[in-house]
């Protein structure tokens, strides 16, 4: 039972990186609502894997089968104006494991909310350049179990982040480069307890903070957006799944994604936008290594 546990963590957490990779209009991209348009909706993203990182070292386990996250996340995007967007997102995630005997959990998880500036777009390299701020906070909505990590729903922190991005256009063709560092608070567990390389008599643990980046190349039309993207998150700190020990809340995750993603406005109803895609997790450390893909619906609302 301890050792399907800390496999299951693995899963876990390797399934929840990849929610991050989905996307409809977000806070690492190029784009933004002009002013008075309100985009919603929702995306389902579903991610599944049964080979993972222990540490460094890439293992499976049939004991655990194939395990799955699936999640629906809603969406919101308001403009402000032109070059001030608010965004926000909760999504509905839940678990499960194909084999063993421990059960998936489900839940509300955390929401999101993204204050998304672009301050400056000037020409280089005969294309137009943009350049974002965006200021991030995020923080659960309900009070899930964190320390069940082979098959909780988050890790609980609230977090704080900063991200810039750059965004290069010539003619339909886009580059564009992500970066954001996440502050994570502490947690508390439901015990008096525990250790990761020592041992510590309290029931709080130090999240490490952690950097996520991205960069996405691709076309830009009318009504189509079409892309190819890499995607890595990396922990600033904690420490490796120790084999045959029990998971950990503030351990190392790291991982490399990559992924398309393609988004289609109706071009007889442009309130209406499609979108869908795909990755797969080519590197990691402590994270599994998740096929995932995800397909979505939003709706733009345009005021006067």
């Amino acid at each position: 039972m301890k050792k399907n546990k800390w496999i299951l963590h693995m899963v876990a957490i390797g399934l929840l990186v990849s929610i991050q990779h989905a996307q409809a209009q977000t806070e690492s991209d190029g784009l933004m609502m002009q002013k008075k348009q309100w985009c919603n909706g929702a995306t389902y993203m579903f991610s599944a894997w049964n080979q993972y990182w222990e540490g460094t070292h890439k293992r499976d386990n049939r004991n655990i089968g194939t395990v799955t996250t699936q999640s629906v996340m809603y969406m919101a995007n308001y403009g402000i104006t032109n070059n001030l967007n608010v965004l926000v997102s909760l999504p509905y995630v839940w678990t499960h494991a194909s084999a063993g005997t421990l059960h998936g959990l489900k839940g509300f998880q955390d929401i999101n909310l993204y204050v998304k500036w672009k301050p400056i777009s000037f020409n280089v390299a005969k294309g137009k350049l943009n350049l974002f701020a965006v200021g991030g906070f995020g923080t659960p909505v309900q009070n899930y179990v964190i320390d069940f990590l082979p098959l909780s729903i988050g890790l609980g922190s609230t977090n704080v982040s900063g991200r810039i991005t750059a965004d290069w256009q010539k003619g339909i063709f886009y580059a564009t480069l992500s970066g954001a560092y996440i502050w994570r608070s502490n947690v508390k567990l439901d015990r008096t307890s525990y250790y990761t390389t020592t041992l510590h008599t309290t029931n709080e643990v130090e999240m490490p903070n952690a950097l996520n980046s991205n960069f996405n190349v691709g076309i830009r039309k009318k009504y189509l957006i079409a892309e190819v993207n890499v995607e890595n998150v990396t922990t600033l700190g904690g420490f490796d799944i120790r084999k045959n020990d029990m998971p950990f809340v503030s351990n190392k995750m790291n991982s490399t994604a990559v992924g398309v993603h393609a988004k289609y406005t109706l071009p007889f109803y442009s309130h209406i936008e499609l979108l869908g895609g795909g990755g797969y997790v080519v590197a990691g450390r402590n994270v599994g290594q998740s096929a995932m893909f995800h397909v979505g619906a939003y709706y733009i609302f345009k005021f006067k």
